[in-house]
């Protein structure tokens, strides 16, 4: 089992959280100007790397609140762990 450091409730069991995909995306400035092609490349379209990953997790059992965390994806150990938003972009590690 994985334990998931919450940045407010501390380490719980992953059972307690919700995954929420890759972190650090940022949504087109205007949705109506982006076509198609971008548009699902937007919404299905992710990054899958073997090693350091983004990702958004949600403590649904705990406090209700999104986070990032910076796992590696083969090891599953947890480097980084803040509110939603906080980390630096991914160019910018």
């Amino acid at each position: 089992m994985l334990a998931i450091p919450c940045p407010w409730c501390g380490p719980r069991d992953e059972t307690e959280f919700r995954y929420g995909g890759q972190a650090g995306l940022a949504t087109p400035p205007d949705p109506n100007a982006v076509d198609d092609a971008a548009w699902a490349d937007f919404l299905y379209v992710r990054d899958n790397p073997k090693g350091p990953f983004r990702e958004r997790w949600y403590h649904r059992a705990g406090c209700r609140r999104w986070f990032d965390v910076e796992r590696d994806t083969l090891t599953y150990v947890i480097a980084d762990v803040r509110p939603a938003g906080s980390m630096a972009p991914d160019g910018d590690r």
